[in-house]
């Protein structure tokens, strides 16, 4: 079994305004972006019970041609607010860096 981070050349996450956490998956070649959307992993269900938010407002977009995966979904709290502990959101994407994915 390999994990998410092994497999992804780019795992990260920012803000998409101040309102919404994006992670950005991205893999060097097709075979490894196949493998992970194949598995089926990354969904709206899992994302909503990491991060603690409602299934509903997960949003996963597949971009095949440039080998990405794009999730989105709202923050816990409004960017530079007071509860806010990550202002630009780049420190949210270890919850999924370890998630396995299936043999190919």
């Amino acid at each position: 079994m390999s994990r998410l981070v092994d497999l992804a050349a780019v795992l990260r996450t920012k803000n998409a305004g101040p309102l919404t956490l994006t992670i950005d998956i991205i893999f060097d070649d097709h075979a490894k972006y196949d493998r992970v959307v194949r598995s089926g992993v990354i969904n709206a269900k899992r994302i909503s019970e990491i991060y603690a938010v409602d299934e509903d407002d997960v949003m996963i977009t597949e971009y095949a041609i440039v080998n990405a995966i794009k999730v989105s979904f709202p923050r816990s709290c409004v960017s530079g607010s007071v509860l806010d502990d990550d202002v630009y959101g780049c420190q949210q994407h270890r919850p999924v860096a370890d998630i396995e994915i299936g043999p190919d």
